[in-house]
């Protein structure tokens, strides 16, 4: 029984169904329509839908697509959970079924499932950092049951979610501005949290991946109570051990705990979560420096940086959210949660100084401590006004983060990427500095989804009023205070032409952080230029037959960004991503399940200050494919064969066009076994991913400076599951 779907609620639906369609008979009106939305955790199954109904949202997702991979739906900020065909705006999810059976180790590798996000890592550090429509989404922007600034940053592992759901756009109207800085302009990233089902689990796993990273892990739920109101949820992994890149050595921790409480009018959800990760010797990326061009990619499993580089990184976390039925139509929420993490990084990168691989390092050693909090708040409802219904939702959500950094730099030598030079930790005295930044950002949401033509045509008006506070501090003498706020409209439209198609389009805007003026020659050098507003325009159609589903959209997403023009800095530079997006998923025939995706985004400098207007954005590919499936095959029962092929083009790695990135292809393949023996299923899988070991450049990292981030070498990964 689904989160919140009691035997109560659900005859509280019935009764509310039932007073809608006496009023329809009563005006004389009768349902154009009955219609049927298909999904299942593993097969297609039909379900009818009276018009008028009281729609299910909030905590609850949806269930999965036919096959498991793929949910048509998400969280859609503080609207909540949602279906793809209801909503103006384009969102999927991934479950955790996918992410198993991929042997997924984090977000990241979840992520590579979408065409419309590009994985790469930070600014010259070992964190994981993404670009959704061509615009960046760090790992400190990614949201955990809608709440942001509760998940560990840089790395996420994905044992700890349920889902991974992404919400593709503009994103200020339903989610406020994300407090790490980089986020929200092309899409949110959300993980939902891992909670038990109607049936007791308990999951024990091992496994191994190249060169001798080893690992074991348990997941175990229970549901207690004479109607099993009271769940809890238990997942933990350990690994370490060397990887794929040489010398490279991972250790890693992560557990989180879940508890839940679902009563006849409430519940009640509870998520505690530790996660401790270690990388020694770990291979960064490669600052393009002087070159004047791309340099061929090193050996993929290839370490060229220095030993001394790594990092530690520690978070505990934890979140509690709630929600009440007020009457039969009317739902009171909140969520309040944070994190705290420790965090340590030396970083190595080599800077090329020339064409031929050779670079300069630095050692440059950051120690940050944060704190987290953040708080959600708000009300959802359905009001019928006559032959129009109203899908209401106002809701408070804040997000506050203090960062404590100190950093220290000093030249460690020179090295060469194909024939690198193992350096020494430097000696002497080094350059230091150190900050301590609070950022606070909040905002009120009202929406309002209107449905016309018993719900065929779905119409969404609403606006967010939001602010933002940063008060940064160099040091103990010093302050640079900044606030700003905006409203933020958003309009979007549904149109069901036949029970299996829905067209949308929307218009809806993003928000972040302008940024401060560096350039030193500036009249208003160090000044904040407030708050930076991107416009989306988008129109799609989305399908679901049942067994197949999938969708179209197209897009343009216009960001200003700081420029100095007559010696004053301002936000008079703009980038400009339009795009077109397809996604095609489900179990097209019984033991084939497939999930395909394809992105072309032409992402254009229009305004410059540089003389670079018209250049092609930086970091950004022409395209990228995803084509994945598995299949049952027929020869050997319960044997089943997976494969992936990820397809980027070319991109562009400085805003003057002079550094090009080949396009590259990955292949991945994998089998999965399940048999059963001593009262459990034993579940054995087997991958290769980049089976043909390909050396490529995967991406461009443009924060503060360019990057050249370089693609996983061949790497053999096996488990094996019990599951009792």
């Amino acid at each position: 029984m689904p989160l919140g779907n009691t035997s109560n609620t659900a005859a509280k639906h019935r009764k509310a169904r039932l007073l809608r369609a006496m009023t329809l008979l009563a005006m004389g009106m009768t349902p154009v329509a009955t219609w049927a939305q298909t999904s299942a955790d593993t097969q297609s199954l039909d379900t009818v839908t009276v018009t008028g109904t009281i729609p299910t949202y909030g905590d609850t997702p949806p269930p999965a697509f036919a096959g498991g991979q793929i949910a048509a739906g998400g969280r859609v900020g503080l609207i909540g959970e949602r279906d793809a065909m209801d909503v103006p705006f384009n969102v999927i999810s991934y479950t955790s079924e996918l992410m198993e059976n991929q042997q997924s180790q984090t977000l990241g590798d979840t992520l590579q499932n979408d065409a419309s996000v590009s994985v790469g890592l930070g600014f010259g550090i070992y964190g994981e950092a993404y670009k959704v429509r061509g615009f960046n989404l760090t790992g400190d922007d990614v949201a955990y049951g809608g709440l942001y600034g509760v998940l560990p940053r840089q790395i996420i592992n994905s044992d700890l979610a349920e889902r991974v759901e992404v919400f593709k756009g503009a994103s200020a109207f339903t989610s406020g501005i994300p407090i790490g800085g980089n986020g929200g302009i092309g899409g949110t990233v959300n993980i939902e949290p891992k909670r038990a089902g109607n049936e007791p689990m308990l999951n024990l796993s091992s496994g191994y991946r190249s060169d001798g990273y080893g690992e074991v892990g348990v997941d175990a739920s229970q549901r207690y109570g004479d109607q099993q109101q009271w769940g809890a949820r238990v997942s933990a992994t350990r690994g370490r051990g060397d990887t794929a890149i040489d010398d490279e050595n991972q250790r890693d921790t992560s557990a989180v705990v879940g508890l839940d409480y679902r009563g006849e009018q409430g519940r009640i959800l509870l998520d505690v979560g530790h996660q401790k990760l270690t990388l020694d010797n770990g291979r960064s990326s490669v600052n393009t420096g002087v070159a004047t061009q791309v340099p061929a990619a090193p050996d993929a499993s290839l370490n060229y940086t220095p030993s001394f580089g790594g990092t530690a990184l520690e978070t505990n976390f934890g979140m509690v959210r709630g929600e009440y039925d007020l009457t039969d139509s009317w739902t009171a929420f909140a969520a309040l949660g944070g994190n705290r993490t420790l965090e340590g990084i030396v970083s190595a990168t080599p800077t090329l100084t020339d064409d031929a691989g050779n670079a300069s390092v630095n050692d440059f050693e950051t120690s940050n401590h944060i704190d987290n909090f953040a708080s959600q708040a708000g009300l959802r409802g359905y009001v019928l006004t006559g032959p129009v219904s109203h899908d209401i939702t106002v809701g408070y959500s804040s997000a506050y983060r203090k960062f404590d950094t100190d950093w220290s730099f000093l030249a460690a030598g020179t090295t060469n990427i194909y024939n690198p030079v193992d350096l020494s930790r430097p000696e002497g005295t080094p350059f230091v500095g150190g900050s301590v930044t609070r950022t606070r950002s909040q905002g009120v949401t009202l929406s309002d989804t209107l449905g016309f033509i018993d719900d065929r045509l779905l119409l969404t008006l609403g606006a967010r009023y939001q602010e933002l506070e940063i008060d940064e501090r160099p040091n103990a003498d010093s302050s640079n205070r900044y606030a700003d706020r905006r409203v933020t409209p958003a309009v979007g439209a549904v149109f069901k032409t036949t029970e299996n198609v829905s067209l949308y389009a929307n218009y809806v805007e993003a928000l972040q952080d302008g940024g401060t003026v560096t350039d030193t020659t500036a009249m208003n050098f160090g000044q904040h230029l407030g708050i930076a507003r991107a416009e989306q325009h988008e129109v799609g159609a989305k399908f679901d037959y049942g067994n197949l589903g999938g969708g179209i959209s197209l897009f343009q997403i216009e960001l200003p960004s700081a420029a100095v023009f007559d010696g004053v800095g301002n936000l008079d530079n703009e980038q400009r991503n339009r795009g077109l997006e397809l996604s095609l998923y489900g179990e097209p025939t019984p033991g084939v399940r497939l999930f395909s995706s394809a992105t072309w985004i032409d992402a254009k400098l229009t305004r410059t200050q540089d003389g670079n207007e018209g250049n092609d954005a930086t970091g950004v590919p022409e395209y990228r494919f995803v084509f994945g499936g598995e299949w049952d095959t027929p020869f050997i029962e319960r044997l089943t064969a997976t494969g992936r092929v990820l397809h980027t083009g070319s991109q562009y790695a400085d805003v003057a066009n002079d550094l090009q990135l080949d396009s590259w292809t990955r292949l991945d393949l994998g089998l999965r076994y399940t048999t059963p023996l001593g009262g459990a299923d034993w579940v054995w899988r087997a991958g290769i991913d980049n089976v043909t070991d390909e050396n490529y450049w995967s991406g461009a990292s443009t924060s503060f400076a360019n990057y050249l981030v370089q693609g996983e070498p061949r790497t053999f990964k096996l488990s094996a599951t019990v599951e009792f």
